[in-house]
């Protein structure tokens, strides 16, 4: 079958299942936008920026157990889906990018719409290809998606020159990849594994940390059946929530800078330490130096042996699929007669007790302003605990992990790692297209929404009935906060002036507004607005704008140096 080279990536398109792909059409696409207009498999979502393009196929794929997959144009297309593809490539979620490049007599030439997409995005990606000859689309696409998916995931570009979309060849689209240079190890050591068990079954005070590689490996199953049956504590980081159910009397809650109180001191004072898909990154750990004081054994089972040991000595290191090494590891303990030191996981769960005891997510509620923490819990309250939450990046960020409960896995989408403001919407977006008649809410604030608001317009065309929960304080809220707290008060540019109305904008675009403004307002409005079950609502909150994200633990301080509330300043 002979086909252009446009026909051939989306026959490839085809090949692999994919159900949507984001985009924004230009020049140096074109050909494969004639392609997608003559089929009807592959749906195209038009995006009002190329950014949110990413950010969507980045929400579909968090959200899945899917690929995401984007479409852009060369130049400007390219470099706008750049901070999406960032924000892919910290969180480790699997996407294919094609992006479109002048032809390739011009490249190099300064033509219209030129740049280097390749050596853009080298230091953003998994991998990523420049095509030069059409017969190498279908084999290049199939190694795309197979290096998204396999391994640590993660998002890989393809560049495809105009010319190259125009020529014509052979189409055969590949059944296997092999890679030489590329064989991620999927089974764990035995040998570590029983070492690892053997651990546990000596720890005082065992704890397990456990992150987004839970998530990605589709492991939250296997980890729930491992944690019961160690009777152990556990927490989940920011990208591991719904990993592990949040209502479960072993779970303490989320660690960290914004973390629970308990869960931070049970990390801290652990004797074994099991981390299963987790980076002890710096917003988790704090100072590592301050880390290491108390003795522990650490185990780590990790996909990526780069992040083994990376910050913090690790004991027993087991590299390979989380889902995998979780399975080994119950059957070890099924087989093994061997028993743990119960009187001491007493007295360790006494002490966790003794810590929960300080109720460190209370906060001073108010029958005249809203306070945002009510918000969450409200939300939480109305969809059951079992709605699509995706959030933007700040303070309401931080209540939508500490105070909505997430049982589940997948159901909790944000920027982690790189810390992407304007992400809220697409990500909604493309859990919305993905589980069609789910309740999805997107928990954002007045700053961030503003970043990719023009997706307003892709909801109306898509007829997508997201729920926006705008937290407005007014603020750069997170930034206030630590302006506050240790720039002396002096509010540099955080104030946010000339706001629109927000629920009459929401209208303008079509969609349902409603500014709430009494706390025995809110959960009628959020009532109601789940009630319209085909309707795009823009919730405008107006909430207290003094009110902080605690406990917090500063950067550069320890887990155990934390401030719970303003009342330890």
């Amino acid at each position: 079958m002979v086909l252009t080279g446009a026909e051939i990536v989306i026959r490839c398109l085809q090949e692999e299942k994919v159900e949507y792909v984001f985009g924004y059409p230009g020049g140096a696409v074109l050909f494969i936008y004639d392609a997608l207009f003559q089929q009807e498999q592959v749906r195209h979502v038009l995006v009002r920026h190329e950014q949110a393009a990413v950010h969507a196929a980045d929400g579909f794929a968090r959200s899945t157990d899917k690929v995401g997959v984007a479409l852009v144009t060369s130049g400007p297309g390219a470099t706008n889906a750049v901070t999406g593809i960032a924000t892919a490539f910290c969180d480790s979620i699997p996407m294919v990018i094609i992006s479109g490049q002048v032809p390739t007599a011009a490249i190099g030439q300064d033509a219209f719409q030129e740049v280097d997409t390749v050596g853009i995005t080298r230091p953003c990606v998994k991998h990523n290809f420049l095509v030069k000859d059409v017969a190498d689309i279908a084999p290049t696409i199939k190694k795309a998606f197979y290096l998204a998916k396999t391994g640590r995931p993660g998002p890989v570009l393809v560049d495809i020159p105009k010319d190259v979309t125009a020529q014509k060849t052979e189409f055969s689209y590949p059944e296997a990849v092999e890679m030489r240079s590329y064989s991620p190890v999927v089974k764990g050591h035995q040998g570590q594994i029983k070492k690892a068990i053997r651990l546990l079954k000596e720890a005082k005070r065992p704890m397990i940390y456990t992150g987004g590689g839970v998530v990605l490996s589709d492991a939250a199953d296997a980890l729930t059946r491992l944690v019961r049956k160690l009777g152990m504590p556990v927490t989940n980081t920011l990208m591991g929530l719904g990993g592990y159910p949040a209502t479960d009397p072993q779970y303490l809650g989320m660690p960290g800078m914004h973390g629970t109180y308990e869960a931070n001191m049970s990390m801290h004072f652990s004797d074994v330490l099991l981390a299963i898909g987790a980076r002890f990154d710096d917003r988790v750990i704090g100072d590592p130096n301050h880390f290491a004081q108390e003795p522990r054994k650490i185990i780590h089972i990790d996909i990526d042996p780069a992040s083994i040991s990376k910050r913090v000595k690790v004991d027993v290191p087991i590299v390979g699929d989380v889902k995998d090494v979780l399975e080994e590891m119950i059957r070890q303990l099924d087989s093994t007669e061997e028993k743990g030191d119960d009187e001491a996981l007493a007295t360790w769960w006494k002490q966790i007790d003794e810590w929960r005891r300080r109720d460190c997510m209370k906060f001073k509620n108010s029958d005249e302003i809203i306070k945002p923490q009510f918000v969450i819990q409200k939300l939480c309250e109305v969809t059951g605990g079992d709605a699509f939450i995706t959030s933007d990046v700040g303070q309401h960020q931080m209540w939508a992990a500490q105070y909505y409960k997430f049982d589940k896995p997948r159901r909790w989408l944000n920027s982690g790692g790189l810390g992407t403001m304007g992400v809220g919407l697409p990500y909604a977006m493309g859990a919305q297209l993905a589980h069609p008649g789910s309740p999805v809410a997107c928990v954002t604030g007045e700053a961030s929404i503003q970043m990719n608001i023009q997706e307003l317009s892709t909801c109306k065309q898509f007829r997508l009935p997201i729920k926006i929960c705008n937290l407005n304080n007014r603020y750069l809220g997170m930034v206030r906060q630590w302006q506050e707290l240790f720039h002396g008060g002096r509010y540099s540019e955080s104030y946010m002036d000339s706001l629109p109305d927000f629920a009459k904008l929401a209208e303008s675009y079509g969609h349902v507004g409603i500014q709430v403004k009494n706390p025995s307002d809110v959960e009628g409005a959020l009532r109601e607005a789940f009630s319209r079950k085909n309707d795009l609502v823009f919730l405008d909150f107006l909430v207290d704008q003094t009110e902080n994200v605690y406990p917090m633990v500063q950067g550069g301080k320890g887990l155990t140096e934390m401030i719970l509330s303003a009342e330890d300043l």
